[in-house]
This record gives structure tokens, sequence and C-alpha cells, in this order.
């Protein structure tokens, strides 16, 4: 037997979803617009340095994009789901945080 069909449902307590679809459209609108500035305003020539680092900033900006679709699921009202939609956002930010220093030490031109 399926656990989670299971339990009884467990909804979130108002503005839960709102704030965490908020937070996630926040830090999408920041990603996208690095990743503006990174492919195309930054100076200097691409190399496969950056090349790297652009994946490694595309990566978390699909989970994020993921998140985004999860907290606009029907089914993340509820508490058990909110919370993986939750750690999703917290990996991709972390993602983001790691990408970003990537992305700045090949900008910089440190080896």
């Amino acid at each position: 037997m399926d656990k989670a069909r299971d339990r009884p449902r467990s909804p979130l307590p108002p503005g839960y979803r709102e704030g965490m679809i908020t937070a996630v459209t926040v830090i999408i609108g920041f990603s996208l617009s690095f990743v503006r500035y990174w492919a195309f305003e930054a100076p200097g020539d691409w190399t496969a340095r950056s090349v790297v680092a652009l994946i490694a900033l595309l990566i978390p900006i699909a989970a994020e994009i993921y998140t985004l679709y999860r907290a606009l699921l029907v089914a993340d009202d509820d508490e058990a789901t909110y919370r993986v939609t939750v750690r999703w956002f917290i990996g991709s930010l972390f993602g983001m945080l790691a990408a970003v220093s990537l992305a700045a030490i090949v900008l910089s031109g440190r080896p």
C-alpha cells in the first residue's frame, strides 16, 4: 500500500503557497537576468570554462522552473508535497549559489 495515499490530507496554512510561488519567481527572475548578463554583456571571449559555467547556471534554473511547476500544482497544497517542493527550492538555491560563484571565478580570469 502507498503510505502517501493512506494518510489524511493536511492542507497548508493560508499564504504558504503564495509565498513559495513569489520566492521562486523572484529567484527565477534573478537567475535569468544573470544568465542574460553572462551570455551577452560580460566582457571577454567564450572559452571552455565559460561554457561549463553557463551549463552550471542552466541546471539550477531548470530546477527552479521545476520547483515553480510543483508549487503551482493543486497537490502542493498538502504539507507533505509542499515539503518536497521546499527541498527542491533550497537545492536549486544552493545550486545557483555554486554556479554564480563558478561564473564569477571564470569571469575574473583566475585559473
